[in-house]
């Protein structure tokens, strides 16, 4: 190969990216937006989406554009991770069209149709209608059809340009002994990989291939490993793209990357084992653009049939790849673009304050095992949810008074209000779920363990309270006055057990049957625990408020509703109280002391 033919080659390269990114750039703009709004929302179960994502970057012509695309909804909380599996396995597939049309130069009738569609003449024919087109419309979807078909061209004119001057390669002993290594499975898909994450296009490395092809010395086992890689090096840009963004975003650039890699492992193990076994007649046979673009097709096509079916398990894989950062899944649903509609702002919030309400309830739980069986696991589980819940309610935070200077409705203002409130509330009963996981760090470093009596004591004190959070997620999620109205006799029970221990303890203490140190541990957890059901019992109060009548009590003088509850007034909540108190108070009042 002389200078001038290298030259040529780079120059023919050239034209084919800036033909590939023209195009696709073209397709992006004539699309308006409507592609990614297909995307959003058509995305129901992973069929479709294999669909839709074949589809869409079939029009797009890149596959990593439909990526980065989902990369983007995810950390924008549009789509959920599992949402974009089927659309990654399908974009794929789609991505395969470009390879089929630069295989029409392996087209050979003399008849004048297949003369027409040869890429010699079809590309300089959509250059010149889409320089025309682009040239001499000034906007509009003409113009961008326009981008289009003279990217389209340059493609084909590239393709052309390439195969002329890799021609003299073909007599090459150097170049063909340099390509014969690439049949080493290993060699070739990491070759592949490179080459494509250098052109940032598995498309344009795929039509290199094709070019190539013309020398005669591309041969299937030589293509297999190549195209493999190629798929791999595609997801570069994606992973790019994920860079800063939430960590399910990165866990989707990572699906595309995961599904690549085993798509690539499982069919090198299936090929090159079966070959060693049955010695394929077509293992050595020379490669045509057409044949190419099929193996590249079928392989697509293939993963995605045998992967679809393990498509939960794959996010599960990404998801013990990337762990942690479980305040991600609340983090990314509040987008600022959300506050332009107040309506759809409030519920993306209050779906963030029932996160934060379900990540309390958690450390709650997780504080009351630590009490009895310390385990320093679930205590660093426990401190990240609490950093999560502080991280949390910042955000919440400032996104609420940003949303206030948007035009509310009184309601819509009244929202804002009650969910300040509830955050805190939620917050704080995380604090306190910290509160207790110390008194266990305490007890667990300083060699000191309850009675066997104590412990049964906590437990059923704790399962009192874990019932009440229980009740005021649910009521606060359903938002109905049936719901919340069984909150207030099961904090009123609380307060009864807790005071009830609490003279128990003294009790204990005159006796000598418990150390000072102990004693205090122990009320510390008895007021922690107290504390977490009266926060449960104000986020009740408000869905009670919030739907009761304007001149009911309880939105007049919450404290007086309080109050008559409390003496006598109302026979729904006595009969709640005593259910309760059967419940969890009689069975720690029947326990003998000790």
């Amino acid at each position: 190969m002389t200078i001038v033919d290298a030259a040529t080659m780079l120059g023919a390269i050239a034209v084919l990216m800036f033909g590939m990114s023209t195009m696709t750039d073209g397709l992006e703009k004539f699309s308006s937006g409507r592609l990614e709004k297909i995307l959003e929302r058509l995305t129901s179960n992973v069929f479709k989406g294999v669909l839709l994502g074949a589809v869409v970057t079939g029009l797009m012509q890149s596959s990593t554009a439909t990526t980065v695309m989902c990369v983007g909804f995810v950390n924008a909380g549009i789509m959920k991770l599992e949402q974009t599996v089927g659309i990654i396995m399908g974009a794929n597939i789609g991505t395969t069209i470009t390879a089929q049309l630069l295989s029409l130069g392996d087209i050979s009738s003399d008849a004048l149709i297949f003369t027409l569609l040869k890429p010699t003449f079809l590309g300089s024919a959509l250059a010149v209608i889409g320089i025309v087109f682009y040239m001499f419309f000034n906007g509009g979807h003409k113009r961008f059809l326009g981008q289009i078909l003279l990217g389209m061209g340059l493609l084909f004119i590239g393709m052309s340009s390439m195969e002329t001057a890799m021609r003299p390669l073909q007599s090459s002993p150097a170049f063909q002994a340099m390509f014969a290594s690439f049949s080493n499975p290993f060699l070739g898909v990491v070759v592949g990989a490179l080459v494509t994450a250098l052109l940032h296009s598995s498309a344009a490395s795929v039509g290199i291939l094709q070019a190539l092809s013309a020398t005669g010395v591309v041969t299937f086992n030589i293509a297999f490993p190549l195209i493999m890689g190629q798929n791999i090096g595609t997801c570069l840009t994606s992973l790019v793209s994920s860079v800063g963004a939430s960590k399910n975003a990165k866990r989707t650039a990572a699906l595309h990357l995961t599904f690549n890699i085993i798509g690539t492992v499982v069919f090198l193990v299936l090929l090159y084992g079966g070959n060693a076994l049955f010695r394929f007649a077509f293992w050595e046979s020379t490669m045509t653009r057409g044949s190419i673009a099929n193996l590249h097709l079928c392989f697509n096509v293939a993963c995605c049939v045998t992967l679809l079916p393990f498509h939960k398990l794959l996010v599960r894989l990404v998801e013990r790849i990337i762990p942690g950062g479980v305040e991600e899944q609340a983090m990314s649903v509040l987008d600022e673009r959300f506050l332009s509609s107040p309506s759809l702002a409030l519920e993306k919030a209050h779906d963030t304050v029932m996160q934060m309400g379900s990540f309390a309830k958690g450390n709650v739980a997780l504080a009351g095992e630590l009490i009895a069986h310390f385990d320093p696991k679930k205590l660093e589980r426990l401190n990240e949810t609490e950093n999560a819940l502080d991280k949390l309610e910042g955000m919440l935070d400032n996104y609420l008074v940003k949303l206030t200077d948007q035009p509310l409705s009184s309601e819509e203002s009244m929202r804002v209000s009650e969910l300040l409130h509830t955050l805190s509330d939620f917050e704080r009963i995380g604090d306190y779920a910290v509160n207790v996981s110390e008194c266990a760090v305490v007890l667990h470093s300083r060699g000191l363990v309850f009675s066997p009596q104590v412990l049964e004591e906590l437990e059923c004190l704790s399962s009192a309270v874990d019932e009440t959070l229980e009740k005021t997620l649910s009521c606060y999620h359903t938002r109905r006055r049936s719901d919340a109205v069984q909150v207030e006799p099961l904090e009123e029970v609380v307060d009864l057990m807790a005071d009830t221990l609490k003279n128990r303890h003294v009790e204990r203490l005159k006796q000598g049957e418990c150390t000072i140190e102990m004693g205090t541990q122990f009320l510390e957890l008895l007021i922690n625990l107290e504390r977490i059901s009266d926060h449960c019992s104000n986020v009740a109060l408000r869905i009670i408020r919030e739907t009761s009548s304007k001149d009911d009590i309880v939105r007049i003088d919450s404290h007086t509703y309080i109050h008559s509850l409390h003496h006598g007034a109302d026979q729904e909540f006595d009969r709640l109280f005593e259910g309760y108190r059967k419940k969890y108070y009689i069975p720690i009042e029947n326990t003998p002391q000790k």
